[in-house]
């Protein structure tokens, strides 16, 4: 780390002082050296510069281990510019080609470069998962986020429990939790529940994931987003959604997180899903508004328990976390079939009328994840994209199986917006039904 970062190490604390924000270093950045390729977009809020970036290896051979070693050192490099280290990263996801085969090779890497670079790292909350690059080239790509603080320390540690389940991949599963000032965060992946199909699995998991959260003193309540992978989507997906409403019911979660449920195989061939969770609690009440869209139905209302977006007010940001979206209509139909792009258009704008609807838009996103089911897609995919003024931010282009075997694409973003001082009536839900829809040129 260069002699002119401030760093101070207080117990479980890391302080690590941002650098201000200039000409030189926008709000999004492309980063490329002969062997990476990185995307990067800073958040500067009041207490904290939050980074997020998509990673991704350039004119290497199909090597996994030589391109995330290429990738990690990168990582490495841009936070440390940045005026953090390793010890910055909160939140990882590996998208991996090949999982059996290069996840022991990429693990070595990662874990090797993590180690040499920070002595008092706190693991971050991290999910491997399969899913292949579109680019044909890459073995892996890998989304980070990371907090450097702008004024006071930030509390980070590891919370723990078990799974029950007694395979080595999640005997101990962890999470990591986040002080900043009075608010906490919890951010935690690649959890697995036992059981001997998916509906006991899901309740598992999702119990587990209540653990992490006891262990933080929060509740599921507390819970902004999820991130649901299915080895087998169209085997699978009615099978979670039963045993997530069980849950939810049982635990009187309402409203329900944000969420993306995707085809993606994991680790172990032991488990069928596996969950990533977004979590946040303050001494107040959470200033928490559900996203609706008038071009969109409410997930619920077909059986799947998620909310189209939450934007939840935090002490650095306001967050706009929306959800897996794709071609549905207002009756919660697929709309388009068999018209990819037509597809792509109305998840475009049902994107665009949920952030519209909170006073956002494209040029607010800070990261996103495309899901295609046929990569021979891509180039339209990203034709449409750059025609909708859909870019300019980090998106990890990955393929998977969406939902229903009749939607083509899908996309998830997280925005943010300026932390401004919020209204009594921020604490009630809001449905802004009268919002027109916003369409493309």
């Amino acid at each position: 780390m260069p002699e002119s970062t401030k760093r101070v190490i207080m117990s479980a604390y890391n302080l690590i002082t941002s650098k201000p924000l200039t000409s030189e270093r926008p709000l999004t950045e492309e980063i490329k050296g002969k062997e990476f390729l990185i995307i990067l977009r800073r958040v500067c809020g009041p207490k904290a510069m939050e980074l997020f970036f998509s990673c991704q290896p350039v004119g290497l051979p199909m090597d996994a281990g030589k391109q995330a070693e290429a990738i990690y050192c990168a990582i490495r490099d841009v936070l440390v510019s940045e005026g953090g280290g390793v010890e910055s990263i909160v939140s990882e996801t590996i998208f991996m080609r090949d999982m059996a085969n290069d996840m022991d090779a990429v693990r070595k890497v990662r874990q090797n470069i993590l180690a040499a670079s920070s002595d008092n790292s706190v693991e971050c909350a991290l999910t491997e998962i399969e899913q292949p690059p579109l680019d044909e080239s890459a073995s892996l790509e890998i989304s980070i986020q990371a907090i450097l603080s702008n004024v006071s320390a930030i509390q980070k540690q590891q919370v723990h429990a078990k799974s029950g389940c007694p395979c080595s991949e999640c005997t101990d599963s962890q999470g990591i939790c986040i002080q900043i000032e009075g608010e906490a965060r919890l951010l935690a992946g690649g959890l697995c529940g036992a059981g001997k199909d998916a509906s006991e699995q899901t309740h598992s998991m999702f119990e587990l994931a209540e653990k992490l959260l006891h262990e933080a003193g929060m509740e599921f309540s507390d819970v902004v987003r999820t991130w649901i992978y299915l080895r087998e989507m169209e085997r699978d997906y009615g099978h979670l959604n039963q045993a997530r409403r069980e849950f939810f019911e049982s635990r009187g979660i309402k409203p329900v997180p944000a969420s993306t449920g995707i085809e993606g195989g994991m680790v172990s061939d032991k488990h069928d899903l596996c969950l990533g969770i977004y979590a946040v609690k303050a001494g107040e009440p959470p200033l928490r508004t559900v996203m609706t869209s008038p071009t969109l139905n409410e997930a619920g209302e077909y059986g799947a328990d998620f909310v189209r977006g939450m934007k939840m007010v935090e002490t650095n940001k306001v967050a706009l976390h929306v959800s897996g979206t794709a071609s549905i209509d207002e009756a919660g139909r697929t709309a388009h079939v068999d018209d990819f792009e037509a597809q792509v258009d109305r998840m475009i704008v049902n994107i665009s009328t949920l952030l519209e609807n909170q006073g956002a838009h494209f040029g607010d996103i800070v990261s996103a994840f495309s899901y295609l089911k046929d990569p021979a897609n891509e180039k339209r995919l990203k034709e449409k994209f750059k025609q909708a003024g859909f870019e300019g931010f980090p998106n990890t282009f990955v393929k998977a199986e969406v939902c229903r075997p009749d939607l083509l694409c899908e996309t998830e973003v997280f925005a943010v917006l300026p932390r401004v001082q919020a209204s009594a009536n921020d604490h009630e839900q809001r449905h802004l039904r009268e919002a027109k829809p916003v369409a493309l040129e």
